[in-house]
């Protein structure tokens, strides 16, 4: 399969991107900065350009995406508009878009977050953006056929913990390799509308 893949470069998505092109997969790997392909995917002209670009697809996959963690007495209504941009307004345009230039049986595997069920102190934003990836993730699911999309939903990576670990004081982390065999999974697999936790 061609498989685009969002945040190639980040924790997650060197991972993912390991896991896919060991199992044969062409991963076209796409970053703000670097990559096969560079785009800012939270700029809705950027992702019309990303899938020109492209070219022919069979699967998208979205390993990142943007939050900010402040305490609600200082969250702000950029900070609440950026996390929502950044984590799932960009994913749902991906899908938008995407869905008229992937394979007829491809599919999306989106990113989501522990976060939309176990909330943390500073992490309301987070929570607000990973619960709306994944109830978009299930009505979408209902539209698409016979393309798919899921969404994957780990808990914070080991490899992240030296920046991410005192936020989620107390929660078990998971080894990034593990969240990438969840993409495999939904890539791969015959299911939709599914949120697959790694946690």
């Amino acid at each position: 399969m061609r498989i685009l893949l969002v945040g190639a470069g980040g924790t997650l998505g060197t991972a993912v991107h390991k896991a896919l092109a060991a199992r044969g997969h062409e991963v076209v790997g796409v970053g703000r900065s670097g990559g096969d392909l560079v785009a800012d995917v939270t700029d809705p002209q950027q992702v019309a350009r990303l899938y020109a670009e492209a070219g022919p697809l069979d699967a998208v996959a979205v390993a990142a995406g943007d939050a900010v963690f402040r305490p609600l007495s200082e969250l702000t209504a950029d900070d609440v508009a950026a996390t929502l941009r950044g984590k799932a307004l960009s994913q749902v345009e991906l899908v938008r878009q995407g869905a008229r230039h992937l394979a007829p049986t491809g599919s999306f595997t989106l990113i989501s977050g522990i976060l939309a069920e176990q909330p943390i102190r500073a992490g309301a934003a987070a929570s607000a953006a990973n619960g709306a990836v994944e109830a978009f993730v299930r009505a979408a699911a209902i539209e698409l056929p016979p393309q798919r999309i899921n969404a994957v939903s780990p808990t914070v990576l080991e490899e992240s913990l030296p920046a991410y670990g005192p936020f989620f004081a107390g929660m078990e982390a998971a080894p990034a390799a593990r969240a990438a065999a969840a993409y495999v999974r939904s890539v791969e697999g015959a299911q939709t509308g599914q949120v697959y936790r790694v946690h």
